[in-house]
């Protein structure tokens, strides 16, 4: 296929050249975009790299072509490391998902890598062996909306099969997600016997042998990972699951067939090797957190859009070395390890960054069971993941040489989970943290270098207090670091759990507020292109093509951030200092051309329902 059948069969309207034939250079691109492209040659290889033959891209995936006459005639060792040269530029150059090929210009031979860091050699090429379209490369690299929706709807009509088998609605999400770590580690569940138990001599029915194989997965799976605590893990997920009476009791019957539902229903869907994969992996895992009792409400499980703003806001790569002293169910981790890995050129620097680059710690017993599972759902990376008090850690926090801090404090914690030397000075009166979880986010900064940038989640209250002991951390933290931006969030973010209504603060720890002397930036980012869904949470709005909404938001949100732009009623920039108020409410102008008789409606109608609610007026 020469180069003009290439260009049609991918698609001209998304051919991308910068020079006069057509090629694509990334010194050239690079330069336009403040970069230098020594910064990213490999002295092996990359110095006479720099000219792609074709180029194509949309607003989040570029495909890379270079093309051979035939392969036969070339070095394969060295035609794959110019392709990994060029991946390494488009990296640097855009944040878009790649899609690299190989192609033969007097032969029909097609070489395809894409999915996670992108690397090119004969153990990660793809299966894809002809050129296609570019619609069909983003289906491969992204997945259709619609696999996302039938996901929500299999944990529903799951959730609903849970309930009736009699599994606790807590326990719901760490079972879901040992079935589907043992189901995508080769777990034999179907026509089992009745056997001996070689240990006991006892007879063994299969929902038992079934519960015993998932358990020695998940012990193999902990062994293989070096994981840190790995017997305290394999209690947890034993005893806290597994072995509960909720699942113990199950009959095979059941057993066999809620495993055959994920087995069915769920894995076909997740493709392990794309960032979307395990951005479904995600959802179905965590999705589970939603369906907790009222005596839960206060959870506030971060949701995982919201993780990868977050992720993305810091410049989380394979650099990072990323840390969440309050990790619950993982979700910044996963988060954060899956970023960093798509940013890696090699297998030997993905397992670097799941071996020794992931950092967290979870105080409570039935979130780190979560967490551990989590992580393992999504390739390892659980190695450094601990049960304790982050109070406790100080020292091991200090020795990890953190860059990077993503976390969602507790908001109304108990004295027990707070830092001793703060809650020495209570009175007796106090039984929640008054900082609302401020006090967290400054203990976590003293203990981490001064290079680190920190994304933290926390209520409104603690932008906007500027009384107590608010005022005295807020004081404090901008006495030693900076704040560098704050994003006010979706008003019902968590839903259908926690009912705060939470932002997002960037701190930039390298010098006083003061001393940085400049602007922080203010983000009104309250329509995500989520909605409510009964019985499912707030899932994403799609366009009339099946598109996710969300993604262009978060790229506007993003590209206004980091370049700093204010655009009424979104963002604005302005200079504060710790007695002042901390969201973008307070100083952004409104965009008044955008205001509907809708909205004036609305208002109306939400001021006459609480002057109704009052006792001001009555209804006739």
């Amino acid at each position: 296929m020469n180069r003009f059948e290439i260009i049609s069969r991918i698609g001209d309207k998304y051919h991308r050249g910068n020079t006069e034939n057509g090629e694509f250079s990334y010194s050239q691109a690079l330069k336009s975009v403040g970069k230098d492209i020594k910064e990213y040659q490999k002295s092996t290889s990359g110095t006479q790299h720099q000219f792609l033959d074709i180029r194509f891209e949309n607003d989040r995936l570029a495909i890379l072509v270079e093309t051979k006459n035939k392969f036969s005639r070339w070095d394969k060792k060295k035609i794959q490391s110019q392709l990994q040269d060029y991946v390494r530029f488009e990296k640097a150059y855009s944040e878009k998902k790649i899609v690299a090929i190989l192609a033969e210009t007097d032969g029909d031979d097609v070489w395809t890598w894409y999915g996670q860091s992108v690397i090119i050699d004969d153990t990660h090429k793809s299966d894809e062996s002809v050129i296609k379209t570019f619609e069909e490369y983003e289906n491969l690299c992204f997945g259709k909306i619609n696999d996302k929706i039938k996901i929500v709807d299999s944990i529903k009509a799951l959730n609903e099969k849970l309930h009736s088998d009699g599994i606790n609605e807590k326990l719901r999400s760490q079972f879901v997600g040992t079935c589907l770590l043992s189901l995508k580690n080769g777990l034999m569940y179907k026509d089992i016997k009745e056997s001996i138990n070689p240990e006991t001599g006892k007879k063994m029915p299969p929902e038992k042998i079934v519960l015993k194989n998932m358990k020695d997965i998940l012990e193999g799976l902990l062994t293989k990972s070096g994981s840190l605590n790995k017997a305290s893990k394999l209690a947890i997920l034993n005893n806290k699951v597994l072995g509960d009476q909720d699942v113990s009791s199950l009959t095979y019957v059941e057993l066999k067939e809620i495993l055959a539902y994920i087995d069915d229903n769920v894995v076909p869907y997740i493709n392990d090797r794309s960032t979307a994969g395990q951005d479904l992996l995600n959802l179905f895992f965590t999705t589970f957190n939603k369906y907790v009792g009222k005596s839960d409400k206060n959870q506030a499980f971060t949701p995982d859009h919201i993780c990868d703003f977050m992720s993305k806001a810091v410049g989380v790569n394979k650099k990072s070395r990323v840390l969440d002293p309050c990790c619950g169910s993982g979700a910044f981790l996963v988060r954060a390890m899956t970023d960093a890995m798509d940013d890696c050129d090699t297998e030997e620097e993905r397992d670097q960054v799941k071996k020794n680059q992931i950092f967290g710690i979870e105080y409570e017993e039935g979130a780190f069971g979560l967490s551990s599972t989590n992580m393992l759902i999504h390739g390892d990376g659980n190695s450094n993941v601990v049960q304790d008090s982050m109070f406790n850690r100080a020292k091991w926090i200090e020795e990890n040489n953190i860059n990077v801090v993503l976390m969602n404090p507790p908001y109304n914690a108990t004295k027990k989970c707070c830092d001793l030397d703060y809650t020495k000075n209570w009175d007796a009166k106090k039984k929640e943290d008054p900082s609302k979880g401020l006090h967290f986010v400054e203990w976590v900064a003293r203990h981490v270098p001064s290079t680190c940038k920190m994304a933290v989640l926390l209520p409104m209250q603690a932008a906007i207090g500027n009384s107590g002991d608010i005022k005295i951390f807020k004081k404090k933290m901008l006495d030693n670091y900076t704040l560098d931006a704050v994003f006010s969030l979706p008003t019902e973010m968590f839903y259908p759990g926690a009912a705060a209504v939470a932002c997002c603060m960037i701190f930039d720890l390298s010098q006083k507020h003061e001393k940085a002397n400049r602007d922080t930036f203010f983000g009104y980012y309250k329509d995500d292109k989520f909605i409510k869904r009964k019985g499912l949470g707030r899932i994403e709005k799609t366009d009339t093509y099946g598109n996710s909404l969300w993604v262009k938001t978060k790229e506007q949100w993003l590209e206004l951030y980091k370049n700093k732009r204010e655009v009424p009623g979104l963002s604005v920039m302005h200079r504060v200092t710790w007695k002042d108020e901390w969201l973008a409410e307070a100083y952004m102008e409104t965009d008044y051309s955008t205001l509907t008789e809708t909205d004036f409606q609305n208002v109306i109608n939400d001021y006459l329902a609480f002057l109704v609610k009052e006792g001001h007026i009555y209804e006739a």
